[in-house]
């Protein structure tokens, strides 16, 4: 996650896993939600990066990704959990 610090990282990344365990109606606590997160703002820059998607960048740019991220990761828990 180049541009914003560790500190910054964390707090996006609970944020978005936050917000999209919100969405898929998935409960993993605080610091899982941090993980998935920070994971799946790495999995959605990849997927973004490899089809040629540019999304804003910065502290917002994060998010996005990290929320895009998060809800595939929680997607495919979700079919594992079943």
């Amino acid at each position: 996650m180049e541009g914003v610090g560790l500190v910054a990282t964390v707090v996006i990344g609970g944020i978005a896993g936050w917000i999209a365990g919100k969405l898929m109606d998935i409960r993993f606590g605080v610091f899982m939600n941090i993980v998935i997160g920070i994971l799946g703002a790495l999995l959605a820059n990849a997927i973004f990066d490899r089809f040629g998607i540019h999304v804003a960048s910065g502290w917002l740019g994060y998010l996005v990704q990290g929320f895009v991220g998060s809800c595939i990761l929680l997607f495919l828990a979700k079919i594992v959990r079943r």
